[in-house]
């Protein structure tokens, strides 16, 4: 992968993720954290708990050891974030939301300015 490529990956894995390392693997701790998202392979863990836990280790990794695989992982938490976002419900209180509750699990608190 291109320089280039690698740096708006970052960039945009930076602007998706606004959670910090600490806050984000405190709220993964919550029952309201491992009550959203979709299970899958029979292990009780939701996608975006998993993803959660796998951006944690993101944020703690320096730039130069970034592999191919967690720039993959970085563009899909990207792409999630914005995808998700464009969904917000209209009718219905967005703090306890579980679309709220998810997009925390990727890592992006939609309340946090």
């Amino acid at each position: 992968m291109a320089d280039t490529d690698a740096d708006t990956i970052r960039r945009e894995f930076g602007e998706a993720v606004n959670m910090t390392a600490g806050e984000l693997e405190e709220w993964l701790g919550t029952e309201e954290s491992q009550a959203v998202g979709q299970k899958s392979g029979g292990s009780g863990e939701s996608t975006g708990h998993e993803s959660g836990r796998r951006i944690v280790e993101l944020l703690h990794t320096r730039k130069a050891d970034l592999t191919e695989d967690d720039l993959a992982h970085m563009r899909k938490v990207h792409g999630y974030v914005q995808r998700h976002l464009a969904q917000e419900p209209q009718h219905e209180d967005v703090e306890t939301s579980r679309w709220r509750y998810s997009l925390m699990n990727w890592g992006h608190d939609p309340l946090k300015h």
